[in-house]
C-alpha cells in the first residue's frame, strides 16, 4: 500500500514541514480538531457524504478497506455523525481514522481511543438513519476537496490532502526541510543568532528595492 511505504518517513517529517515544503497544499479547517489520544493519519480517503443523517458514516465504516481514512462531509453540521460505537467498529476494521465536518460524541470514550477522531464539533445529538449518504465520491471536507484515494495526513498540527501522484516528492521535500531547520538549531543552540542563519538583511533589502527574493536559510 502507498500509505505504508511513507508511514515511517511521516515519523521524521510533520505537517508543517509538508506545508513548507508546497504552499499549495490542501490544509483543512483548523476547527476539524482532534478528539482522540491519538493523532497521526496517513492513509487513503474513503470519503462520505451526508447531512444530519449518519447511516452512511456507518456503511463507510463497514465498506472501508484496512488503512483507510473515513472522511465525511458533513456540512459542517453541529449534529454528531459518529461516536464511540463507530471508533471501536473502525478499529475492529483495522481503518486509518475518521474525519467528520460535523458534530462526533461519546467523548469520554474517544479521548482515550487509539484511533485517530477529528471532528468540527463535540455534541450529544446525533442525526437520524433515513438516508444511504453518499460514499466514494467527491467531497468537501474542512473547506478543502477531497476524492477517493487521496492521501490523507494529520498530527497535533492539523490535516492536509495530497495527491497520490505528489506524495513521494512532497516527502523527499519535506525531508529536505527538516534537514535545513536541524543546521539552524544546532548553530542557535551554538549561540548563534537567527541573522547568522537566515537571510534577513539581504532580503530586506531585496524587497525594499522591489528585487526577486526569497527568505532562505544559510546554513
Amino acid at each position: 500500500m502507498l500509505a505504508d511505504r511513507f508511514a515511517e518517513a511521516f515519523h521524521t517529517v510533520d505537517t508543517t514541514a509538508l506545508c513548507d515544503a508546497d504552499k499549495s497544499l490542501r490544509v483543512m479547517d483548523s476547527a476539524i480538531r482532534p478528539r482522540s489520544a491519538v493523532t497521526g493519519i496517513l492513509g487513503p480517503a474513503f470519503t462520505v457524504r451526508c447531512q444530519d443523517d449518519f447511516f452512511g458514516v456507518l456503511r463507510a465504516i463497514e465498506s472501508a478497506s484496512p488503512g483507510d481514512v473515513v472522511v465525511v462531509d458533513g456540512g459542517s453540521s453541529e449534529i454528531a455523525l459518529g461516536g464511540e460505537l463507530f471508533a471501536r467498529g473502525a478499529l475492529v476494521r483495522g481503518l486509518g481514522g475518521i474525519i467528520v465536518d460535523a458534530g462526533y460524541r461519546d467523548i469520554g470514550y474517544v479521548r482515550e481511543c487509539e484511533l485517530p477522531v477529528y471532528s468540527r464539533f463535540v455534541t450529544p445529538m446525533s442525526g437520524s438513519t433515513t438516508e444511504l449518504g453518499e460514499l466514494q465520491v467527491r467531497v468537501t471536507c474542512g473547506g478543502v476537496p477531497v476524492s477517493p484515494g487521496d492521501i490523507v495526513l494529520a498530527d497535533a498540527e492539523g490535516i492536509v490532502v495530497v495527491d497520490p501522484a505528489e506524495i513521494e516528492s512532497l516527502f523527499a521535500a519535506a525531508a529536505s526541510v527538516k534537514q535545513a531547520e536541524a543546521r539552524v538549531i544546532a548553530k542557535l543552540d551554538a549561540g548563534a543568532t537567527l541573522s547568522d542563519c537566515v537571510n534577513i538583511d539581504a532580503h530586506a533589502a531585496a524587497l525594499r528595492d522591489e528585487a526577486d527574493s526569497a527568505l532562505t536559510f544559510l546554513v
